[in-house]
């Protein structure tokens, strides 16, 4: 009967496959991704928002406008686009005679786990492409 087992066990491969641990490490690794993704995507949304703002406003006689009134429209658009990193007092408006340009640089600290933390910096322009 030994000689029966030996056969049978001779016709097939070693079994192959993910152990407990690996299947634990490559879990947590992806859980880890997931949640930097989680963090990470709304910021970058906003910024887009911000950006697209910004691309909009050039649409209107920015060198006609006060530097006020400009901040006041950006804050009006900002409500629209439910934007609430930056505010209109925010904004750095340039006049020259090449035109009106509007920038933004800001920062934000998205905190992961623990005392993890991820700082993005971000800056738009009105006139960018």
């Amino acid at each position: 009967m030994t000689h029966h087992l030996k056969n049978y066990r001779a016709g097939h491969k070693k079994q192959s496959g993910v152990t407990l641990m690996g299947l634990l490490v490559v879990s947590a690794l992806l859980i880890f991704f997931a949640l930097l993704g989680m963090k990470i995507v709304p910021p970058y949304m906003e910024f887009l928002s911000v950006q697209k703002v910004l691309k909009s406003m050039q649409q209107e006689p920015l060198d006609t406008m006060s530097t006020s009134d400009i901040r006041k429209s950006f804050d009006k658009r900002a409500s629209v686009a439910y934007i609430s990193v930056i505010k209109g007092a925010d904004l750095s408006v340039e006049k020259s005679t090449a035109g009106t340009v509007i920038t933004v640089d800001y920062q934000v600290i998205e905190p992961i786990a623990g005392n993890l933390s991820v700082l993005i910096d971000f800056s738009a322009r009105s006139d960018s492409k």
